[in-house]
Parts: structure tokens; sequence; C-alpha cells
């Protein structure tokens, strides 16, 4: 079992003798944590009679020019590291937590519980000290929505990021009294934020006028003396928590009228487990404490007033309020204690399997920008890398937030960002904080700004960044310029880059960066045919190309470096009956249109623009052998690395490929297993989880035994 140190606030009574409500929460939860054995309490009270059995109290000297909370938590440390725990849970001083952070074991785990509005305690006032707090606990647990919605004011995240909970500190309901006294109860502090004066300047009104009626205050304020008399406005000082919830079980009403900006208000919680009709006043997080009550937005001497008399001389109305804040009572300390350890639990759980340069080998969070073509209609899905890429990720358990930057562009574009490149990189920032992932993967993103990165670089440290690009990098071939300009524009930012043609011919400087060879992917939910099972196709051979695959048709007077081939080839075969597209006029096609006609096609053409490079091919691979036709292939790309001429069929000329099409169109059965060899190969080492498995390999540098056929 995992050991757990609490560390409570500098002169924190952890005492039954003046427990705060910090005190009270801890050892409510303490004691019937299952952790409870493994767990100590850390503070500084000079009262002898403690809480919790497993207590250490923090006894130091300092000198008047030291911090109390600094010394405190020196000293804190000192004896944390004899009982070696495994988890620090610290309340209500962020200062406290900001100093462990910088000097505990990173491997230690670090907790902070927010009882206060976050703005208003040192160590979290400022937005870099939020921040930093978010990046360095692995939990933040507030006491209520309230105080969580000030802690991310002006903060570029979500209030609710993965890292934070709300826990409400509370009781369990036990059996209601129907036989209430007329009894109307304060519990607090007896000063004016607490709005005590107001209490007992409405309340005496009330006595006064309704001789029936008692009023209970228990609490006290040495700083403070609101000097109120009547000869039922009883007033019993501090009173031990076990009792206080007896004063509520007799108590008719209760009031918790705050001035101040409440973080929580145990009265309003502890007084609907009681079945109290409660008021409270509508400050801070005091209305999230009562499911039925008088909620009081003008908080003054008559309205108070109101409020009382109407459930002092409304019985049936009292009645029922206090009826539906015992029925609907939900926020007990069962489920506050419960949250807790499963907040613990997830923490112990988020151990390393495979720990390489700090970083954890486990589910990771992948924010993944490409353009999904969002605005085709799904026109472009089938074709699309980015789309199986992140598909493998999820197979492999991890979160994956898909980002569309072409698409995010267009929402952008406004008269002071004509083409919304602007607004596309402050989205990216924003998302990026709010979703804090540890890997963001970029293809072909070249509107991203390189400021966009180093800021993020800057705002998390462990962020690791990598691109893909899958268009062809053959100097003598198509875009060349204009393709290694985008790989390589933000290579300071970047820690690694996988293409789709093999490093070691690249025919630019790379500059010492982290280059590797990325297949392109097949997944079964995109390549989803068998076409050698299929009976009685139409044509021998397919192919197809376009002049852009955003554009989706030909442009008028454009030619391709292709077109030269497939008329020779075409003419040199005149018994083949080809079915080819993006030639001679002829539209390209797409989604479902492209898998009906590869259904009446025997065998493909894997032909790439450029001259053929090593390992280079289009997503065109994937297409056609990942459904199941059998696929021609120069033997200059090299391929025959990963196939044998059994899966599939390599060509060294266009006679070579003209004299093996003719061959394989009149013999169905060779035909037929060699697709299916090439199509079983294909999907079990080119596969969309085996891909993105080896690139979160390559980019976390673990140690992963498991070889791919391309990285041996």
């Amino acid at each position: 079992m995992k050991k757990i140190s609490i560390l409570l606030p500098y002169k924190e009574n952890f005492s039954p003798r003046y427990a705060g409500a910090v005190s009270i929460l801890v050892n409510d939860t303490v004691l019937s944590s299952k952790y409870k054995r493994n767990t100590t309490v850390y503070g500084s009270t000079d009262f002898k009679e403690k809480f919790y059995g497993n207590y250490k109290n923090i006894n130091f000297k300092k000198y008047f020019f030291e911090s109390s909370n600094i010394k405190y938590a020196e000293n804190f440390l000192r004896l944390d590291v004899k009982d070696k725990s495994n988890l620090i849970e610290i309340h209500n001083r962020p200062a406290v937590f900001n100093y462990l952070a910088s000097k505990v074991n990173k491997g230690k785990k670090l907790i902070l519980y927010f009882h206060n509005d976050p703005l208003s305690l040192r160590g979290s006032i400022t937005k870099n000290q939020r921040e930093n707090i978010l990046y360095n606990a692995s939990a933040i647990v507030f006491v209520s929505e309230w105080t969580k919605k000030r802690f991310f004011k002006n903060l570029d995240y979500s209030p609710n990021h993965e890292k934070v909970y709300v826990v409400y500190p509370s009781v369990n309901k036990q059996k209601f009294y129907t036989k209430k006294d007329k009894i109307i109860l304060f519990v607090g502090k007896l000063n004016r934020s607490k709005g005590y004066d107001l209490f007992c300047s409405s309340v005496i009104r009330i006595l006064e006028k309704y001789p029936k009626w008692k009023a209970y205050v228990i609490g006290d304020e040495p700083r403070e003396k609101i000097d109120y008399t009547h000869e039922r406005l009883f007033k019993l000082g501090f009173v031990d928590h076990k009792n206080v919830l007896k004063y509520y079980n007799k108590a008719s009403i209760a009031v918790g009228c705050s001035k101040w900006q409440e973080p929580l208000g145990r009265i309003g919680l502890e007084a609907s487990s009681r079945g109290c009709a409660t008021i409270v006043s509508n400050r801070g997080g005091l209305p999230e404490t009562i499911s039925h009550g008088i909620i009081l937005n003008d908080l003054n001497e008559e309205s108070l007033f109101a409020a009382l008399e109407k459930l002092v001389t409304d019985h049936s109305y009292r009645k029922k309020i206090c009826e539906l804040s015992y029925k609907n009572f939900n926020k007990n300390l069962t489920t506050a204690v419960k949250q807790i350890d499963e907040i613990r639990d997830k923490i112990f759980r988020e151990k390393p399997i495979n720990k390489v340069n700090g970083v954890n080998k486990r589910k990771l969070r992948i924010m993944h920008i490409t353009n999904f073509a969002d605005r085709h209609n799904g026109r472009l899905y089938f074709v699309s890398i980015g789309q199986k890429l992140s598909r493998g990720f999820v197979k492999s358990g991890h979160s994956v937030l898909n980002f569309s930057d072409r698409d995010m562009m267009r929402i952008g574009r406004g008269v002071f960002d004509i083409f919304g490149k602007k607004s596309l990189n402050k989205k990216i920032i924003s998302t990026v904080k709010n979703y804090n992932p540890d890997l963001l993967l970029i293809g072909h993103a070249d509107l991203i700004y390189s400021s966009t990165l180093e800021e993020l670089k800057d705002f998390n440290k462990n962020l690791k960044i990598a691109q893909w690009f899958e268009d062809p990098l053959i100097k003598s071939g198509p875009d060349f310029n204009d393709n290694a300009r985008k790989v390589l524009d933000k290579l300071d930012f970047i820690d690694n880059t996988f293409v789709t043609t093999s490093p070691d011919v690249l025919e630019f400087d790379v500059n010492g960066s982290n280059f590797h060879y990325m297949p392109i992917p097949v997944d079964d939910s995109v390549e989803r045919l068998k076409v050698f099972e299929l009976q009685n196709p139409i044509y021998d051979v397919f192919f197809a190309m376009s002049h852009g695959v955003n554009r989706g048709v030909l442009k008028r007077g454009k030619t391709d470096g292709r077109e030269e081939f497939l008329e020779q080839l075409i003419k040199n075969n005149p018994t083949i009956k080809f079915d080819v597209y993006g030639l001679n006029g002829r539209q390209p096609i797409w989604a479902e249109s492209f898998f009906n006609v590869i259904s009446q096609s025997k065998m493909a053409l894997n032909l790439s623009r450029g001259v053929p490079k090593k390992y280079y091919s289009s997503n065109r691979i994937a297409s056609i052998l990942g459904n199941g036709l059998l696929t021609f292939i120069d033997e200059k790309t090299k391929f025959n690395h990963f196939f044998s001429n059994k899966e599939l069929v390599f060509y060294k000329s266009l006679d070579d490929l003209s004299e093996k099409m003719q061959k394989l169109s009149l013999d169905d059965h060779e035909r037929k297993r060699i697709a299916k060899n090439g199509w079983a190969k294909y999907h079990k080492f080119f596969n969309s989880q085996i891909v993105t498995e080896y690139m979160i390999n390559k980019v976390f540098d673990f140690n992963d035994k498991k070889k791919t056929l391309w990285d041996n």
C-alpha cells in the first residue's frame, strides 16, 4: 500500500478542542479512507488532544526574518524523507505547495487542496503561479465550484481539466428529527464578514415579535466584539463539531448570511443534512451547499428579517423546506471519502511501465493537427493518413484530440485577419493549454508559426512535438523545393520528423534532426475490402490519379508526368482492360465510388509522381494493396526489403511490367494468391496501430523490444 503524508496549514488546530474546517475535513476523510493505516497527518498545534492517532506535530524555531510557512515546510520535509511517503497532500497553502514542488523528488506526487479563494492566497494569486500549480500538481481539489472558477480566472485552460476535482467537505445524514424545536441557529465566527451583526439585528426583531422562538449562536471571535443581547439569544461559544451537529438536529432554521465571498460554508451542508430550513446569502460557494432553502441576493437586515419571518410564521412552508432539504441532501461524507480515495487511486495507477528520460510509457494525450478536411463532407476521409494515424493511437488506448487546421483557419477569417492564420495560431495555443497533450503531432500543418511552437515549448518543457509528411521529397520530382521547405521550416522546435521516403536518400541537409521513415498505414476500418475474394471482375488493371485531393477534379491545362508512361502502357497492351481515372479528361473518383470501382478490377498499379525513390509511395499503396488487389510496383522503390515476389509484383521497366500484367491477367489462381499474401502482410505489419506505436517509441525514446519490418 502506498504511503500518504497530509500537511495541514501552519497553526491549524488538529484537535477537537478548537478545530477549523480544514482539520474537520481531514479528520473525517482520513478516518473512513481505505488508506487510513498508511496516512500520516502533519501539523502544528499547541493543543495536546489530537484528532487522529497517526499525527505528527512539527515543532521548530525561526528567526524573525524567516517565513513561517517555508520554515514549516522545511521541517516537514525532514520528517517526510524518513517516512518515505509516495504522495503529499497540501491543504490551502499554495506557497507551501510551490516550495515543496521545487524540492521533492520528481517521482513523488503532490495534491493541493483549496479551501479558500485561490486569488487571495499567497502562491496562487498570479496567472503564472496558477499555471505552474496546474503543471506541477498531480491533482487539485477545490471545496466548491466557486473556488474552482476563481482559480481558472484569466487562464487559458478549461475548468474541466482532468487534474481538477471538486469535493464538498460534509457529513453523513442521520435519522431525520421530525419534531424540530423552534430554534434559529447561527454557527461560525462572530464577525461582520460572516454577517453576524446582520443576524443579530434581524433575529432580535423576530424574538421580540414571536416569543415562542429562541436563537442559538455557536462560535467566537477574539479579534472582533459584536455585542447583541436578548433573553432568548443564547451564545454558546465554541462547541466541538460532534455537538454542533446535535444542535442542527434540534433547530428548525439555520442561517449562513456571510457578507464576504464565502468559499463554501459548512453551515449549509450540515444544516441540510439534518433537515433544517436554511437561509444563505448569495456569496461565493454558499448557494452550492443547499438543495432547498432561501438564497438572499440582496443581503441586508430587511431581507434577512423577511426570510426569517416567512419561515417562522408559515409552518407548512417551513416543514416542507426541512423535509426537502433532508431528502435531497447528497453531498455526504461517504461520497467525499470515495472521491478522495479515487483521486489517490488514479494517481497511484499512473506509474511507469517503461521510463526513459523522465517520460512514462503509458496512455498518452496526443493533439493531432492536420487537414482533416471536414469542409469536404467526407470525400477525403478514406484517403486521409491523418485519420488513420489518429485511429491507430486510439486503438492503443491513447487520448487523441483531432484539430483540422485548414478548417479552423477558414472559420477564423475576418477583416483584420484575411486568411485566418492569426486566429488559427491563437486557437492552437489555447487548445494546447486546455488539453495539455504529451505529444503535439502535426501533419502538413505549414500554417503554424514557429513562434507558436516556441510558445508551446515554453509553456510545457516536457511537450514533444513531431511532424509527419507524406508528399514526395524527390529532387527531380514534383514540388521538391516547396515540400522541402515545409519539412525544414520549423525544425528548431520539432523533436522528430516522419517522412514516407527513406531518410538515407533525402537530398537536403536535415541539420542533425531526428528523421524517420514512416510507411503509409493501413486500417481495417478504411481498407475494408478483400478484392481477391470477389468473382468475375470486369477490368484487369485499375489506376487513379488526381491534380490535388482538395480540388477533387482535373485542372484545365495541367499535366502529370505519369501520363506518358500510362499512355504507352495502354498502347503496348491492347488486350488488357484498363480502368484508369485522372487521364484524358476522365475525372478522379473518391469516397464510396472508389470502393465500388476497385471491386471491379483484378490488379492495380502503384505509380507515384516523380522518379522512384527508396520506400516512397503515396497513400495509393494502402488503398490498393490494403483492399486486396494484386499490386505492381517499381523495384527501385526497394519495397522488396519488406515484401517478397509472392506478395507484391516488382517490375524493372515498362516492358517488364507489360509482360507480368499479361501473364497474371490470365492466371486467376496465381493472381489471387499473390494479392491475398500481400493484403495479409500489409495488414499485419503496416497497420495503423503498429505504425503509431513505432512513432511514439521514436518520439519518447522508449526501448520497445518489438521491432518493425522497416526499423530492424
